[in-house]
This record gives structure tokens, sequence and C-alpha cells, in this order.
């Protein structure tokens, strides 16, 4: 049965979202009639999301974006705005990154210059980039 001394050793082990799921199931009768399989396949999922979020997260907080929640698919593609639909997407895909070149972006006072290279750094969040100004701190991310 679980116990409140399993719970801790899960929560000592930073298993904490695994721990809470597993107390749901506990008290979820739906969850009985699962194999062990299955319930420990729903545990180490929700552990595993939990950690990509947290880990997502975390790029954008230490990236210091002015508009943190910027993203490409929020773009606003006015025609005074001359924005090209397909570069922008092209470079939300980051290849850029990895062929280690520079986006550079022009525009008058208000065009949203600021807001697409937040977004843009946010593709490179999702995409697991670094977003850092410093050039030797650039590549990919290792697993956490």
């Amino acid at each position: 049965m679980f116990t409140n001394e399993t719970f801790a050793k899960l929560q000592e082990m930073h298993l904490g979202t695994m721990a809470r799921q597993f107390k749901a199931q506990l008290d979820d009768l739906q969850y009985a009639s699962m194999s062990f399989e299955d319930r420990f396949g729903l545990l180490v999922d929700a552990e595993w999301a939990a950690r990509k979020s947290n880990h997502l997260l975390r790029l954008i907080r230490n990236a210091d974006f002015s508009i943190p929640g910027a993203s490409v698919e929020d773009v606003e593609y006015l025609p005074d705005r001359h924005l090209n639909r397909d570069q922008i997407l092209r470079l939300a895909s980051c290849a850029y990154i990895q062929e280690a070149h520079n986006v550079i972006l022009l525009g008058a006072t208000g065009a949203g210059k600021t807001y697409l290279a937040c977004a843009l750094g946010n593709a490179a969040c999702r995409t697991c980039w670094w977003s850092s100004p410093w050039p030797g701190a650039r590549g990919r991310t290792g697993s956490t």
C-alpha cells in the first residue's frame, strides 16, 4: 500500500509529479482495472512531460526575453508590415542556428522587431536550442 514513507522517498528522489500522480491513481478507482505496466507508463509519461515543460520554462526564463510569451504562431502578417510568412516560418524552424547564420531585423519604430526576435527566441527554446547572447554558449542542450 502507498505510505507517506514511499511518498517522501519519491519526493526526495525529485519525482514529485510521479508521486502525486501515483497517489491520484490510488484514489481513483478507474485505474484499478489497468495493468501495472499501463499504470506505470502513465506515471512515467506524467513525470517526463512535467520535466520537459519545466525545462522549456527554464530556458525561456533564463533567456530573459522582453516579451516571454511571444510566439511565431501569433505574428500578424498585416500588409503594411511587409512580412514574408514563408521566411518567418523558415526562421522558426531554427535551421539558421545549425548553419551558424545570423538574423538581423530591420524596421521602423513599432514595427514589431522586438516581438519577432522574442518569438524566434521562443521557437529556438521549444526546439531545445540555447538562447544565449554569448556565442560560446550556443548549441544543443543536454537532457535534464
